[in-house]
């Protein structure tokens, strides 16, 4: 059914909805959607929007705990621009392709601080319990190993064992990211729609999720990236930049901002 004229009139801008009071940015899993991440978070640095907080699974975690470190989004994206396979491709035997130390050094050698709680700005990141079979919400701990817990993705990544758990990726049972904020958080969130053969086609898990005081950014058609195509991340970052300032100015409907891309 189509949304009145009056109704859509009166509906924000995103822009302006996110101005309004301050907000926790959740960011979603999406394999190397980091770069994607970034993107958004460089038009928000662009549009003085930025967040108070940030909160994410996988690649959320990843990109919304090097900010929150203290990084700004142009630090982090020459990051992710300078990355190559060598610098996490660390195959050894195990629960996993990848033994994770490279991406560990990675994270310890470029993160300003040593720990999660210590960043200036607060951030939580969900992880995926194995041994207690749920997700789990950290707020403190190793940088570093904290980051790359919620990243470590089933099979490609071997578990880490902190936090009185061997933990994998976040987005495990979390995809959105959004298991440590409250009913009454004000939350600005952005969905990485997904083409995982791994998640079922319209399955819960990749709908991009509704809950009171919460807007929403989707970006369809984004490039996808991954360990033998960085060089495609530097073409989704770009995309979902200009995505995302394309949806600042646009009318929430529904709670969400949906565009694609090409198109953007």
């Amino acid at each position: 059914m189509s949304v009145p004229d009056t109704e859509r009139a009166a509906a924000p801008l995103l822009g302006d909805w996110l101005a309004r009071e301050p907000y926790t940015l959740g960011m979603s899993s999406g394999f190397f959607s980091f770069f994607a991440h970034c993107g958004l978070l460089s038009a928000l640095e662009q549009a003085d929007l930025l967040p108070q907080a940030v909160t994410g699974s996988s690649a959320g975690a990843l990109t919304g705990g090097l900010w929150a470190a203290g990084l700004s989004a142009g630090d982090i994206a020459e990051l992710y621009f300078s990355l190559r396979k060598h610098d996490f491709w660390d195959p050894a035997p195990g629960l996993g392709l990848l033994r994770g130390e490279r991406f560990r050094r990675l994270l310890r050698t470029t993160s300003p601080v040593a720990s999660l709680e210590a960043c200036p700005r607060p951030a939580s990141v969900s992880v995926f319990d194995l041994f207690r079979c749920k997700t789990r919400v950290l707020r403190s701990g190793d940088f570093a190993d904290v980051v790359y817990a919620s990243c470590a993705v089933p099979l490609m990544f071997h578990p880490i064992r902190t936090h009185g758990g061997l933990l994998v990726d976040g987005g495990v049972a979390d995809r959105p990211g959004l298991a440590s904020v409250t009913a009454s958080a004000r939350v600005f969130h952005h969905h990485i729609s997904t083409c995982s053969p791994w998640r079922r086609r319209n399955g819960r898990a990749i709908q991009a999720p509704r809950r009171d005081n919460m807007a929403s950014l989707i970006i369809d058609g984004l490039p996808r990236p991954g360990p033998d195509a960085l060089a495609v991340g530097r073409q989704a970052w770009h995309a979902a930049r200009r995505a995302a300032l394309e949806a600042l100015g646009r009318r929430l409907r529904d709670d969400q901002v949906r565009l694609d891309a090409v198109a953007a």
